[in-house]
C-alpha cells in the first residue's frame, strides 16, 4: 500500500477547552473558541496554511495567538475560508482579515450575508429542542460586511490555499453552506452541515457529550436541503470529520453514526415542530 503522508490515527481527546488546539491530522488542527471550532489546515511551521471559519466575536487574539504558536510569529494564512456566515463562524473574520491582510472566500449564495446586504432569518425559538433554542433570539443574526476582501469560491470546486481539497455545496443550515473534502485520505471539514454535539441542549454543549446530530435546529430553515446535504456527505464515507461544534470523529464510529443519520435524518434531526417544519 503506498504511503499516504496524510494518513494518521486520530488521537482520542480527553478535553476540548476553549483556547486549546487539538490535532485531527498532522496538517489539520482545530481550536475551540467558546462553543465553536475553527480549523487550521497546513503543516506546522510552514508558510502554507489557511484558516477555516473565524469563531466567535472578540476571539481575534485567541485565534491569532494559536496561529502564531503553530505556524510562527509573523506567519499569515493564504486565505480565510468560510463554511457559512453565522455569527459564531464569522465573529472575528473582519478583524482577522485586516490583521493578516488576506482574502476571504465563501460560496456565492452566502454573499448577501457577508457584504452587509441581508440578515439571516431570525432564529426559531419555538423549534423542538432544549434551553439554547429558547435563548437563541439573543444570538446576533446581522450580516458582516467583508467588502472588498470577500471573494466567491472557484466554480471548479477547488479551495484557495488548500491543494487536494474540494468544496461541496451542503445547503440547508444556510443557503450557501459548504463543506470540504480531501479525496486522498477522505478527511472532511463540515461546519454545521452536521455536528457531534446537540447544539440546542445546554447540558450537552457544556459537557460536549458526543452525539452525531443534524445541524443546529434553531438556525436551520430548510430541512429537506439539510437532509440531502448529510446524505451527500455520508456517501463519501469520510475517514475523519471535524465539525463546527463538538469533537472530531473518525473510523468505525463515524461511519456507523453518519450512515444512521443519513438514513434516519427525518427521525433523528428534523424537529417535530417549529417554524422551519410547518
Amino acid at each position: 500500500m503506498p504511503h499516504n503522508p496524510h494518513h494518521h490515527k486520530v488521537m482520542p481527546m480527553t478535553s476540548m477547552k476553549s483556547g486549546d488546539l487539538f490535532e485531527v491530522l498532522p496538517d489539520v488542527v482545530g481550536l475551540t473558541v467558546k462553543i465553536v471550532n475553527v480549523c487550521f489546515v497546513g503543516l506546522p511551521k510552514s508558510g502554507d496554511w489557511v484558516l477555516v471559519d473565524a469563531g466567535m466575536p472578540k476571539s481575534k487574539n485567541l485565534i491569532a495567538e494559536a496561529a502564531a504558536s503553530r505556524f510562527g510569529e509573523n506567519s499569515r494564512p493564504k486565505a480565510i475560508i468560510l463554511t457559512h456566515g453565522h455569527f459564531d463562524h464569522v465573529g472575528s473574520v473582519v478583524e482577522l482579515a485586516e490583521h493578516w491582510d488576506v482574502p476571504v472566500y465563501a460560496h456565492a449564495l452566502e454573499m448577501p450575508y457577508l457584504t452587509g446586504e441581508k440578515d439571516y432569518p431570525y432564529p426559531d425559538t419555538q423549534v423542538e429542542g432544549g434551553l439554547i433554542a429558547k435563548l437563541s433570539s439573543l444570538f446576533p443574526n446581522t450580516p458582516v460586511d467583508l467588502r472588498p476582501r470577500i471573494q466567491t469560491l472557484p466554480e471548479d470546486g477547488s479551495v484557495p490555499g488548500m491543494p487536494g481539497w474540494r468544496w461541496i455545496a451542503t445547503p440547508g443550515h444556510t443557503p450557501g453552506h459548504v463543506s470540504f473534502f480531501r479525496d486522498s485520505d477522505r478527511a472532511m471539514i463540515v461546519g454545521d452541515a452536521f455536528v457531534t454535539v446537540r447544539q440546542d441542549e445546554l447540558y450537552q454543549v457544556l459537557t460536549q457529550h458526543e452525539e452525531l446530530s443534524g445541524p443546529p435546529r434553531y438556525f436551520t430553515p430548510d430541512w429537506d436541503a439539510a437532509r440531502d446535504s448529510v446524505q451527500r456527505l455520508a456517501a463519501l464515507k469520510p475517514s475523519v470529520v471535524l465539525t463546527g461544534h463538538g469533537r472530531p470523529m473518525a473510523g468505525e464510529a463515524l461511519n456507523r453514526d453518519l450512515e444512521t443519520l443519513a438514513r434516519d435524518f427525518d427521525h433523528i434531526a428534523r424537529p417535530s415542530h417549529g417554524k422551519s417544519v410547518e
